[in-house]
């Protein structure tokens, strides 16, 4: 068969739905400055979709520094790979910065969190080792376990029972191959907003040897007291071996870290394939990065902020009868009950009717007949904003409730 003909029959099981859901439920636009009220389609709507945890993303401060640090440097500097031509003192004093902050012997910068941490699971293990994983990892830490050549175990969703018996099944393997077992989980998960269960995984160590990974990319900058993440939330940030985030949600920027031993993240910058043979960070988006974590650092405000509107939107939806599931962090679901056509309709009158733009999470990533609507509050929403938008999930989900949206086809609206 040729190639080609092949994908013209198999576009996937996301695109399969391409020709109804292109620029509108996928690659939508939103234009504007970011702020929670950007346009989409000619219309102004109240956003709940961008990462922007901080408001970072349009701060006056955060805006100047890009700016001059754009004038200043350009954005080729520096070239090449950091290994062959692309070190500088800036970026070393950057990774200082950030490991005095989440309290790590050492840190290296990475230009992307994706491929970052999938080149991290790939250093880190070989044949020999296995990795315990938890279900709803990431896809991008599912990709990096595709690359290893690790044997894997997955334990089912924040279940400390069935992952002591994967570290059982993983001990006895090691035995005979003298290889080591990496646990790999999330300070906070994307989807459904739970924190992984990191001191429950950690007192497993009293029984099984084994070293954690966690990816905390939704956690830095949001969780801890001082605003560290979930390690610090929970009280065991001295514990977590390996420390990884992104720089793309609370500092709303390019670019990720790993933080850990001297000697672990030594060995990390000779081996990350996806960084000796990969362009290094430019000059402005490191100066920029600093910035953010400057204010991240000094300005508590910014994450108190957050949290007034998490928790009046968090509340708001449960004292309305609206079931968020088990989130304890930002990361806000909204969970009804309809199918995929339903889902369709229901996101168009929200966005065309009600001027509320969130993401929407169907079948087959959530369960059929589970509507997940997703938000994600952030400091710069208002508690104004926060009943605008739970006025409008009590009418569609009426409307849902009701069987407005129960038309075979979506709405020719799009």
């Amino acid at each position: 068969m040729d190639l080609f003909e092949k994908l013209k029959t198999n576009r996937g099981p996301l695109g399969q739905f391409s020709s109804i859901a292109h620029g509108y439920f996928a690659f939508p636009k939103l234009e504007g400055e970011l702020k929670p009220r950007m346009k989409f389609r000619g219309k102004e709507v109240l956003t709940w979709s961008l990462n922007n945890y901080l408001g970072l993303a349009n701060h006056p401060e955060v805006r100047k520094a890009d700016t001059e640090a754009t004038q200043d440097w350009g954005l080729a500097y520096p070239m090449g790979s950091r290994m062959m031509s692309g070190n500088s003192n800036t970026i070393e004093e950057f990774e200082s910065q950030l490991s005095d902050f989440v309290q790590k012997e050492d840190t290296f910068i990475l230009n992307y969190g994706y491929q970052g941490i999938m080149s991290v699971v790939d250093a880190l293990l070989d044949r020999k080792d296995v990795v315990v994983y938890d279900s709803e990892s990431h896809a991008c830490i599912l990709d990096g376990l595709r690359m290893s050549l690790a044997k894997r175990y997955v334990f089912p969703h924040n279940n400390i029972e069935n992952c002591e018996k994967q570290l059982e099944r993983a001990t006895k393997y090691v035995e005979n191959t003298g290889g080591a077992i990496l646990v790999i989980t999330e300070g906070v998960f994307g989807m459904l907003g739970d924190q992984g269960k990191l001191k429950e995984i950690i007192e497993l160590r009293k029984k099984y040897n084994f070293r954690m990974l966690v990816d905390d990319a939704h956690g830095f900058g949001t969780m801890g007291e001082t605003g560290i993440g979930t390690g610090e939330e929970q009280g065991v940030q001295d514990e977590i071996d390996i420390y990884f985030s992104t720089f793309a949600k609370s500092m709303a920027s390019i670019g990720a870290f790993v933080s850990g031993p001297e000697d672990v993240i030594n060995y990390l910058r000779y081996n990350m394939r996806s960084q000796i043979y990969a362009k290094t960070l430019p000059m402005p988006l490191v100066v920029g990065n600093m910035k953010r974590l400057e204010m991240l650092r000094t300005m508590p405000e910014l994450k108190g902020n957050l949290w007034k509107v998490v928790d009046a939107l968090q509340n708001g939806l449960r004292e309305n009868g609206f079931n968020i599931g088990e989130t304890n962090s930002p990361v806000t679901p909204v969970f009804l009950s309809g199918g995929n056509n339903e889902a369709g309709n229901l996101i168009i009158d929200l966005r065309e009717n009600y001027f509320i733009f969130c993401s929407v999470v169907i079948y087959p990533v959530v369960p059929k007949d589970v509507i997940m609507l997703r938000l994600i509050p952030t400091a710069a929403h208002t508690l104004e904003d926060v009943n605008q938008t739970i006025e409008a999930f009590k009418a569609v989900s009426d409307k849902l409730k009701n069987g407005v949206y129960a038309n075979n086809e979506i709405s020719a609206a799009i």
